[in-house]
């Protein structure tokens, strides 16, 4: 079932403790779109569809990341779009997003998504994978 674009908004909002859906709008559509750079594939594909629309289609952003970054690099090039974040709270920003990313997927697609990226993901995601 698709999340709600409002209940995922206030998710992230929670999560990330933003003092406005704004903060966390933004925060979210930075995420989205790096991420999205970095999938390829069905998986790409179901993880949009478990998104609100407007998510989904930022998730769907056919731009596509050179090489795959690393975690510390994912999040730097976050803070590096998120207005007035620094590597510290982008990776707040970043863990907010990816933890409400991964609660609308299920563990099958969350395990084959983290399989696509680099190690170190699934902390972010908030879904640690035993070694």
């Amino acid at each position: 079932m698709v999340m709600l674009w409002d209940a995922f908004l206030d998710q992230i909002k929670e999560r990330g403790d933003y003092a406005s859906r704004r903060e966390a709008e933004q925060a979210a559509r930075v995420v989205l779109a790096l991420l999205g750079a970095h999938l390829v594939g069905p998986e790409r594909a179901e993880l949009a569809a478990q998104l609100p629309e407007t998510w989904s289609l930022v998730l769907l952003d056919p731009l596509h990341a050179p090489e795959p970054l690393s975690p510390e690099r994912f999040v730097r090039a976050a803070a590096a779009w998120i207005e007035g974040a620094t590597e510290e709270t982008a990776k707040w920003d970043v863990s907010a997003v990816l933890s409400a990313v991964a609660d609308a997927a299920d563990e099958e697609l969350m395990r084959r998504v983290l399989l696509q990226l680099p190690p170190g993901y699934d902390l972010l995601f908030g879904h640690p994978q035993a070694l």
